[in-house]
């Protein structure tokens, strides 16, 4: 019997928007790190999204583990990208007042 070990390639694709996906899934890695670090584990992420294969959720954990800086890094820019959409949001669609701008146009 002969035994071979082959690399598997990591299951994440970086889309053109910037964003990195599991698995080729919808699933952001952001997903897949915040559930682990809030210590879900790879079988109960699997569970809450059932498009992900546990061993794609596997390897994006061993992939974090072993790049936690870059990681973190990607993530925190993630988050800087979300909070100046968030903003321009506000800017552009004031929040004040939105029932009653709504139940205006109702009657």
């Amino acid at each position: 019997m002969t035994f071979s070990i082959t690399l598997e390639p990591v299951p994440l694709e970086l889309h053109p928007d910037g964003v990195v996906r599991v698995g080729g899934t919808r699933v952001t890695l952001d997903t897949v790190v915040a559930a682990f670090n809030q210590g879900a584990t790879a079988e109960e992420i699997t569970s809450q999204y059932p498009s992900l294969q546990l061993a794609d959720v596997y390897s994006a954990i061993a992939f974090y583990l072993r790049r936690q800086e870059e990681v973190e890094q990607y993530l925190q820019q993630r988050q800087h990208h979300a909070q100046e959409i968030r903003h321009q949001n506000e800017h552009r669609f004031d929040p004040e007042g939105v029932r009653d701008r709504l139940l205006a146009r109702r009657r």
